[in-house]
């Protein structure tokens, strides 16, 4: 079965309400291609306003979730408040969480479990640095963040992996296709090994990092490339013709 195109538009702390009242409304009054899954993942201030006004063909991300559940945890949003609260996504490991924030493997893949058993579906966000990308050890690094998700999780039917090479986000440089391809190939025969060959056929492998309308239907030709998360671009009109690029 052909993997369904899927793009994910994650604002990070951006907008206003403002702002994304008209980010939702020129989404809902364009045509999208109808073979195309559509994720959008606004600030948690904004997340019911946003599922409130948008069309129902296009869901809605939380950027994050604490591991614990309910309970005194100020300041935390909970995987079953968002089940609660129809939202059904939540993007999880992203590097800005692992390296601003002190996110470990480890926490993220509890947060991942956490998020997967209250019956939430996940973006799940892995990439090496500058750094690790020039030491040749890409795949050691993203294959340890997977793994940790790998020993907690054994059904990954409701995971979309997001490949973003840290040294792409935000700042312009793009992977290479053959660069991007070479990665999500790799994540596939890893996720067949440690996983199971059915997640390895049917698991989506997301591009992010400084994707715009400008590079993403080359990338999009690539065969283990199921779509994009799309950082700064998913504020801008040009997120309709990123979503279309498939």
């Amino acid at each position: 079965m052909a993997r369904k195109f899927f793009v994910g538009g994650n604002f990070k702390s951006n907008g206003t309400l403002e702002s994304i009242k008209a980010i939702v409304e020129n989404l809902n009054k364009s045509e999208l291609k109808s073979d195309v899954e559509v994720v959008i993942s606004p600030p948690a201030l904004y997340l019911l306003l946003t599922a409130s006004l948008v069309k129902p063909t296009i869901k809605v991300a939380a950027q994050n979730i604490f591991d614990r559940g309910n309970g005194a945890y100020t300041g935390e949003i909970s995987a079953q408040q968002l089940k609660d609260a129809s939202i059904d996504w939540v993007i999880l490991g992203h590097s800005e969480r692992r390296s601003i924030f002190g996110e470990s493997d480890e926490f993220v893949a509890s947060k991942v479990k956490a998020a997967l058993d209250a019956g939430l579906k996940v973006i799940l966000c892995c990439g090496e640095s500058l750094e690790e990308r020039e030491k040749g050890i890409t795949l050691e690094v993203v294959t340890r963040q997977l793994g940790a998700v790998a020993e907690k999780v054994k059904d990954w039917k409701n995971i979309v992996i997001a490949y973003e090479p840290v040294w792409a986000i935000g700042t312009g440089k793009v992977a290479t296709t053959e660069q991007a391809q070479e990665t999500h190939q790799a994540i596939r025969e890893w996720l067949k090994t440690a996983v199971s060959k059915e997640a390895a056929d049917n698991t989506r492998i997301l591009y992010g990092g400084s994707v715009t309308e400008k590079n993403s239907a080359e990338l999009a030709k690539q065969p283990d490339v199921d779509g994009f998360l799309v950082g700064g671009a998913s504020l801008k009109p040009a997120f309709v013709d990123i979503i279309n690029s498939s």
